[in-house]
């Protein structure tokens, strides 16, 4: 005899109704010119003698765009790609700040080749057109905070 099924303690969800095609392709496109925005930071942060760790690190604290490293600096760079420079800079919040924070210090406790290193939140923001612009320490972790 098999047992009585459990009872749901919340109604399914609705049906998702499909996206519009046209909504469909903005979205994959939006999507493949972040991944290039984001090629073009780590080849940027290369340039600039950084070392890369990782790509898209997901873990318990969120995801991390580009992992880096030089010298005793570990960095959780956020890459932000918007049609004008300014908007780039200002697309970086008070809670994504936050959660790169937790990501970023997930990460150094997780691999201890890491630990010893002092780790920092970066942003590197891009628009067409424009050089891409690396800001060191948008939030600072570790041995240079105050």
């Amino acid at each position: 005899m098999s047992p009585a099924p459990r009872p749901r303690l919340r109604p399914a969800p609705p049906p998702r109704r499909p996206k519009a095609g046209w909504r469909r392709a903005l979205g994959g496109r939006s999507h493949r010119q972040g991944h290039d925005a984001e090629w073009l930071a780590a080849l940027w942060l290369m340039l600039k003698g950084y070392q890369i760790l990782a790509f898209r690190l997901k873990g318990r604290g969120g995801e991390i765009d580009i992992l880096a490293r030089r010298g005793r600096v570990l960095a959780v760079v956020e890459v932000k790609r918007r049609v004008t420079m300014e908007a780039a800079l200002a697309a970086l919040g008070p809670e994504q700040h936050r959660r790169l924070a937790t990501a970023g210090q997930a990460v150094a406790r997780g691999r201890p080749g890491l630990s010893g290193l002092n780790l920092r939140i970066d942003m590197v923001a891009l628009a067409p057109g424009r050089f891409p612009r690396h800001l060191r320490g948008v939030i600072s972790t570790g041995a240079d905070s105050p």
